[in-house]
Order: structure tokens, then sequence, then C-alpha cells
């Protein structure tokens, strides 16, 4: 007996269509929250029910070229970047070594490993503080310590999820062609795995870029960074010019570098 299979009509360049559109209209989503900060941080005078300022200033941009806003500036990028590096590498090799586990054994590493997201983070910066103060480590080093151990769960799980579709059959064909372990590692494992270390680096810097609550009590004051200034100047009355200015200055960083993980590479030679 003859089955007929339904036909199934597509409209031509259907998909090619629908992916801008989502695509826009994610862009839409994240972009229209940031229009009232950019507002505020050139607004001199803003009453409600204006909808647009009534008065323009520079005076909030201009504050951001400020000797304390630029070494705080400064101290968040050092301090993203010293929790990213780190993090990036321990969630690497976590990753490979659950990959090498039975079953059982690499779900219950991964249960460890991702347990810091369960944990409230006040609760463990301060089950940490009380250690760290016991050791006597230095408020820079604490505070890295504290945060790589917050971001190692984002960059353990970026890692898992790429090594799920990691053949390791590249780096068997390399050592058969002769390829030392160091080659092995430089020439094949790190280009294809280049992208997810991005994106781990990625979300392990963000995590010590954004911190306040760590900073604060951990760094017992000592560390002075953009969130911490961007907090101090949230708290008082009337300065809503410079705290949209400094949100901004939060948020411009973490864009371009998700811009530079979002733009096409060259391509390759064949």
């Amino acid at each position: 007996m003859q089955t007929y299979q339904p036909v199934r009509l597509r409209a031509p360049g259907g998909a090619g269509i629908t992916r801008p559109l989502l695509g826009g209209l994610l862009f839409l989503w994240i972009l229209l929250p940031v229009v009232p900060l950019i507002l505020w941080s050139v607004a001199a005078e803003w009453r409600a029910p204006d909808v647009l300022p009534g008065a323009f200033s520079a005076a909030g941009l201009a504050a951001l070229l400020r000797p304390e806003v630029l070494t705080a500036t400064g101290a968040s990028l050092v301090l993203g970047l010293s929790v990213a590096l780190p993090a990036t590498i321990l969630g690497a090799l976590a990753a490979f070594a659950a990959r090498r586990l039975p079953n059982g054994w690499a779900r219950a590493v991964e249960l460890i490993l991702l347990a810091p997201l369960a944990i409230p983070p006040f609760a463990l910066v301060m089950g940490s503080n009380v250690l760290l103060l016991g050791a006597r480590v230095p408020a820079f080093p604490s505070v890295v310590l504290v945060l790589t151990v917050t971001a190692l769960p984002y960059t353990v799980f970026m890692f898992r999820a790429a090594l799920a579709s990691y053949d390791d059959q590249f780096e068997e064909v390399a050592r058969t062609l002769g390829a030392s372990p160091r080659a092995v590692l430089a020439r094949v494992r790190i280009p294809l795995l280049a992208r997810a270390t991005a994106r781990a680096a990625f979300l392990a810097f963000l995590v010590g870029w954004s911190d306040y609550i760590t900073t604060l009590l951990v760094g017992g004051g000592q560390l002075l960074t953009l969130p911490m200034v961007l907090g101090s100047a949230a708290s008082a009355t009337g300065n809503e010019q410079l705290t949209a200015a400094l949100s901004l200055a939060m948020i411009v960083p973490p864009l371009l570098l998700l811009a530079l993980l979002a733009a096409p590479g060259p391509r390759r030679r064949q």
C-alpha cells in the first residue's frame, strides 16, 4: 500500500528574514534601557512630565575624567583581568578532568564546581572573609581569590558545553603525524577551543569588572573600583547625571568586548 509523505512548503528566504528580525528585536531589547541613561548623562534639568530633558550639560561626562574615576576604572580593569586569567585556566582544566571521569563521578564534580551559584553571595563572602583574615592574605589577592571561585562555574560550564562536541581524533591524528604534546596543545586544542576560551574569559571578566559586594567586604575599603564609585554616587541625592554617566562607563567596556567576540573572524585559507 502506497503511503504519501506530507509536503512542507517553506517561503523562499524565510530563514534569511527571520534571523535578522530576531537579532534586531534583541538589539532593541538591550538598547532601550540604555536610552534613559544616555539622556540622564547629559541632562542638566529633567522634570516630570517632560519626555525629554529641559536643559543639557556635559558635566556628567566630564566627571568621568576625574583622577579618582580614572583610577577606579583602571582598578576595575586590572581586577577583571586578574579574575579572568585564573578562572579561565582552572575552568578549562576542570572541564577536561571531569570529561575523563565516569558519568557518576563527573556529575559529582560538576555539582561541586557549580555549588558557588547556589550559595548566596553575601554568605560566601562572609565565610571566606573570615578564613582570609585568619590567614592574613592581603586585600587584592583575597578579592581575586574569592571572585575566581565565583567565576569558576561560568568558565566550567562554557568549556563543558564546548567539549560536548569536541572530537579527540584531531589530537590523535596530530600525534600520529609526530606532533609533540606541546605542539598538539598549541596547534590543535587551543585553536579548536578558542571561541569557548574567549567566551569563558569574557564571563569571568564580567564577574571581576562588575563586582561590588566582594570588593567592599573582602577588600575592606582598600580597593576603589568603578562599581564602588557608582554605588557612592547612587546613594546620594541629586547625582542623577553623574550616576548615569558612571553607569555608561560600566556598560561600554563589556559591550565593546562583546562586539569583538561577536565579530566574524577572518576566513581561513583552504
